[in-house]
């Protein structure tokens, strides 16, 4: 069960309405503040002067630090604006607790391993909701929607291929570091540790927490064509952290999943493996069926130990 209670002696209770807005006015403002203090120290940090900012941000600049400068920006102003901004409504408005020593408890730890085994089997068998997703295709008279969406989506690959197109391990390490790392940790704060149990406790169904959570955080990403594989790996965090009250579970299959990608961004490159993040034109079945049996052995397995914690603790 997800863990988000009252610190002692200070009990808000709040319209569900107006505290998401203002969960989301928290975190879009230290976005904001985070995203201005990044640039404000650009040309400090990396040499890039403010005449040539608008080229940075929007992935065009020729510069030998643009990419390390972009990455800086996305991770002051992304997931360590979403862990802060999270962290300021929790202390400041919903006075809540995750309880954090709870949730890093030994016998929550020594059983996290089996999140690597669990998303190796997903992420194989999510390969069958990439296919269908990036192949949808409109009717005659949404064609205009098809095209707007799909120029969306070749931006975003465009901007996708210029933070990953790593040219160095240094800057390979700063893509874990952001992309991986402070996303995984910021991000699964926000969305699994504060929004999921709100929404649990506004509808009073956990499943249905789980999934809304999940279509807003794949909705925030603005992309259409990776909307359903992201909707399921949302899912994914959110049982994970239902069922084992511990946030280091989807915290962790979060940071993995994000590595897992850029390593193969970066081998592909050095072309020590074949891997094209554009590439859905082909489904190999194989995968997908060892996915769902990896997944489904582990997903089982793993609610056996968390069992095993459950009556442990109580025994």
């Amino acid at each position: 069960m997800e863990i988000y209670e009252h610190r002692p002696g200070q009990r808000v209770n709040q319209h569900w309405l107006l505290s998401i807005t203002v969960l989301v006015l928290i975190v879009f403002g230290t976005l904001a503040i985070l995203q201005t203090l990044a640039i404000g120290l650009i040309p400090v940090l990396f040499g890039i002067s403010f005449d040539e900012l608008p080229g940075l941000l929007s992935a065009t600049l020729d510069h030998p630090n643009s990419r390390m400068a972009f990455l800086f920006i996305q991770g002051l102003g992304g997931g360590l604006a979403f862990l802060l901004g999270g962290w300021l409504f929790i202390r400041l408005v919903d006075k809540k607790t995750l309880r954090f020593n709870q949730q890093l408890s030994p016998e929550k730890l020594n059983t996290v391993w089996i999140v690597f085994p669990l998303l190796f089997g997903f992420v194989l068998f999510n390969s069958l909701m990439v296919y269908l997703n990036m192949n949808v295709e409109f009717p005659e008279a949404l064609s205009e929607l098809e095209a707007m969406l799909r120029e969306k989506e070749d931006q975003l690959m465009e901007l996708t291929k210029f933070l990953t197109d790593f040219d160095s391990v240094a800057e390979l390490l700063m893509g874990i570091l952001v992309i991986g790392l402070l996303a995984g940790i910021g991000e699964e704060y926000l969305f699994r540790g504060i929004l999921q149990p709100k929404l649990h406790h506004y509808t009073g169904n956990a499943h249905l927490g789980v999934w809304i959570t999940a279509f807003i955080f794949s909705a925030i990403h603005f992309q259409f064509y990776g909307f359903l594989p992201r909707l399921m790996l949302g899912a994914l965090f959110g049982y994970l952290y239902l069922y084992s009250g511990s946030l280091i579970y989807p915290m962790l299959a979060h940071i993995l999943n994000n590595t897992f990608t850029l390593i193969l961004v970066y081998f592909n490159k050095l072309n020590l493996i074949e891997f094209d993040m554009e590439d859905a034109t082909n489904l190999y079945w194989e995968y997908v069926i060892l996915g769902l049996i990896v997944f489904l052995i582990s997903w089982k397995m793993f609610l056996k130990l968390q069992k095993s914690n459950t009556y442990g603790k109580v025994a």
